[in-house]
């Protein structure tokens, strides 16, 4: 695993950055560069910071090829234009690096992943004089290219994590279009983590084991009620209802999602087993709903954010009835570190662009959040390999219907989620993301959590 930055080495980094700001200061009434210039600057910086064991070759906008000293190469990394190495270093990287790539400034030819561990592979041995000789190339590039449209970004209004902004951050990202979903993701419509056991699964069985997996976690019984916060398109709610025989009630923000998982009950023939409503997780209980047996929570709480996540579990505790168990699924902070220091990585770019307002927890802090809301933690498991295979599928099917894609999303949206899509297989592959499945109990009034001693009942 890649360690962090000495102190040393973080000092002429932040002198690093403090000299760009200094020589703009200075050199803000200079000629812009010429071209010869920027492109001598642009080839002595990428020689200094590009990792001798990177896996991508990069090819600059006047045909210039920097191969890969690794052969073959997985991915290319195309300079569109001469003005988009300066304005791909600004501060933030990682806002930087996003945004120039929905702008269009480069492209990455293959495997987004190969570019996206470019800080992991980080290992420049910084000297005073290495440090402003990348400064002054820098604040070249940056004069050179001027400035750049920010893209189009989701606008939220209201208090962070309030009841109506949390509805337009949701509508943001999964009212995009049923239809763009449907070519990328498995027959059910699952968005979330499948489950792997061989590894050699399609993504239908692999979503189907997962589903098969939460039910199991569990122990629904026929006739029980299950609470599913964060329905989506309505997978886990029909299959529970059709194999376990149980009630269920499932709540999301999103229209379109319910708008679609309602066609989905009716098709299935579930009306009567299956409601779906448009509900925030905070009022599980509105208009006199009786408590449940069993909770489970999908990739929803990613969106809760780390200031509610004592409501988010109250709320759950409160639905909940004595001796019931809930499941919480959710992607965690990983322990993989990048090189490059995170002054310089905001970790911004997702929060914008992607999921907005989304916070992802380390493991331990929802663990105390749930503990502290009285659940008791009866088993935590680490599922991190089967969402970068679960991605991994996810960006394949994404790339295989690209012009499907791009006439339903548009140029910015498209780049925007194979971006997001690919970069994530690495992260989870890397484990600078995990996902957790947390089962819960509420003990009744005898402290019994009525679970199987053994674990033996999940793998039968």
């Amino acid at each position: 695993m890649s360690t962090s930055p000495s102190s040393g080495r973080r000092a002429l980094l932040t002198a690093a950055g403090l000299g760009v700001a200094a020589l703009a200061a200075r050199q803000a009434t200079r000629p812009a560069p010429s071209e010869a210039e920027v492109r001598a600057a642009t080839l002595r910086l990428l020689g200094l910071v590009l990792p001798e064991g990177r896996a991508f070759d990069v090819l600059l906008w006047d045909s210039t090829a920097l191969p890969a000293p690794r052969t073959p190469a997985r991915a290319r990394l195309v300079l569109n234009t001469s003005q988009a190495l300066g304005r791909m270093l600004r501060l933030p990287l990682d806002l930087a690096l996003g945004e120039g790539y929905l702008r269009g400034d480069f492209e990455i030819e293959g495997e987004i992943g190969a570019v996206a561990g470019l800080a992991d592979d980080f290992d420049l041995a910084l000297s005073p004089g290495l440090v402003a000789m990348l400064a002054r190339d820098a604040q070249t590039l940056r004069r050179h290219s001027g400035g750049a449209p920010a893209p189009v970004t989701a606008s939220l209004e209201g208090p962070q994590h309030s009841r109506e902004r949390d509805r337009q951050a949701i509508t943001y990202h999964y009212d995009v279009s049923n239809d763009f979903y449907k070519l990328w993701l498995d027959r059910r419509m699952v968005y979330s983590c499948a489950y792997f056991p061989t590894g050699r699964e399609s993504l239908d069985e692999a979503q189907e084991a997962k589903l098969e997996y939460i039910c199991r976690k569990l122990r629904l019984q026929p006739g029980e009620r299950l609470l599913d916060i964060g329905c989506g398109w309505g997978g886990l709610a029909i299959y529970a209802a059709q194999r376990y025989g149980v009630q269920v009630l499932g709540v999301t923000l999103s229209e379109a999602q319910l708008h679609e998982a309602r066609a989905r009950v009716s098709a299935a023939g579930l009306e009567g087993q299956v409601s779906l409503d448009l509900r925030d997780y905070r009022d599980v209980l509105a208009g006199g709903t009786e408590a449940f047996d069993k909770i489970a929570s999908i990739g929803m709480a990613e969106h809760v954010g780390r200031k509610n996540m004592p409501t988010y579990f109250r709320a759950a505790y409160a639905a909940l009835k004595p001796g019931g168990l809930m499941l919480n699924h959710a992607i965690a902070d990983g322990i993989g570190q990048a090189r490059v220091p995170m002054w310089l990585q905001s970790g911004n770019f997702a929060r914008k662009y992607v999921f907005p307002d989304g916070e992802l927890l380390p493991v331990w802090e929802t663990l105390q959040h749930a503990s502290d809301a009285l659940f008791e933690v009866r088993d935590v498991e680490n599922l991190r390999e089967h969402y970068a295979l679960t991605v991994g599928h996810w960006s394949a099917n994404l790339e295989a219907r690209r012009e499907e894609a791009l006439t339903a999303l548009g140029e910015q949206r498209f780049r925007l989620w194979r971006l997001y899509l690919g970069a994530c297989v690495y992260y989870f592959q890397k484990g600078h993301l995990s996902l957790f499945q947390s089962l819960l109990a509420k003990p009744d009034a005898d402290r019994r959590a009525h679970l199987p001693l053994s674990r033996t009942d999940l793998y039968r």
